[in-house]
């Protein structure tokens, strides 16, 4: 497996900074996000600074976070977030990066609906050359667990290759069990989010900003790694927090930090990082 740091672990530290901290920090990708790379332009900067420093730390950028309002609109709004979702598949094409995550709506329930929209962002994806990955998010009235995502997936064009991206957080926060994530197909994970759950917060009370360092938590990441390698995935781990003591930190040493974790963990678990 390859490691790469979500940049929100480090959010408050400007993009290129940001970039200059995964590689130096010995990542190998560095996760970005649509908003960040919009605001970068509008304090006139461009999207070649930066092509510029992916280049030169040697980043990839495996997945792209992320396209929205797409389960939740209807009519010429709809058509509003397929426009944006589109101009975001692009620019992730543009940055090389394969993956681009699809967020599910926040607060209108049921998911009955979400495959149609889903079909629609993996057309996209698939004349963009950007995989759409259907995300779950545990706190979220409609898609937060995995055995929903999976129903959702089915109803997809087969031909279109659904996928979903896991989250150890997001896993445990809700009502997703090792069981489910050994029955799903190794083919259906595009990609793999790690994190952990403050223990002082039950599962199911948590939110984003209740993550905290791999390690310091409440969640059996050894078993969940170990169900990975055990079901051959071989693709990325990408440390995403969004944790304000960590933010207030020095962002290479949260960087190096979170390697570190990452780097022992697989190996108490067994799993070759590259």
């Amino acid at each position: 497996m390859r490691l790469s740091l979500n940049s929100s672990t480090i959010k408050p530290t400007p993009l290129l900074d940001k970039i200059k901290v995964a590689g130096e920090a010995g990542y190998k990708g560095i996760e970005l996000w649509a908003v960040e790379l919009y605001e970068h332009v509008g304090r006139g900067g461009e999207i070649s600074d930066v092509e510029k420093a992916l280049a030169d730390y040697g980043l990839e950028v495996p997945c792209f976070i992320a396209v929205r309002n797409w389960g939740e609109t209807q009519d010429w709004e709809y058509k509003l977030a397929l426009d944006e979702a589109r101009r975001r598949f692009e620019l992730a094409a543009r940055l090389g990066a394969p993956l681009m995550v699809c967020t599910p709506p926040m607060e209108q329930a049921g998911i009955d609906h979400l495959h149609n929209g889903y079909n629609d962002l993996l057309q996209i994806g698939k004349e963009t050359g950007v995989q759409a990955v259907l995300e779950y998010i545990s706190f979220f009235a409609s898609l937060n667990n995995v055995p929903d995502t999976v129903t959702v997936m089915n109803r997809c064009d087969e031909a279109l290759n659904p996928v979903t991206i896991l989250d150890a957080f997001h896993n445990w926060n809700n009502r997703t069990t090792f069981d489910d994530i050994r029955a799903l197909p190794v083919e259906q994970i595009a990609h793999y989010h790690i994190d952990d759950a403050d223990p002082e917060i039950p599962s199911g009370e948590q939110k984003d900003p209740d993550r905290v360092m791999i390690g310091d938590g409440a969640i059996d990441l050894h078993t969940e790694l170990t169900i990975l390698k055990e079901k051959g995935y071989d693709k990325w781990l990408s440390l995403e927090l969004f944790s304000e003591d960590w933010w207030a930190r020095d962002p290479l040493e949260c960087a190096k930090v979170g390697l570190e974790r990452m780097e022992t963990l697989c190996g108490e678990v067994g799993i070759v990082v590259e």
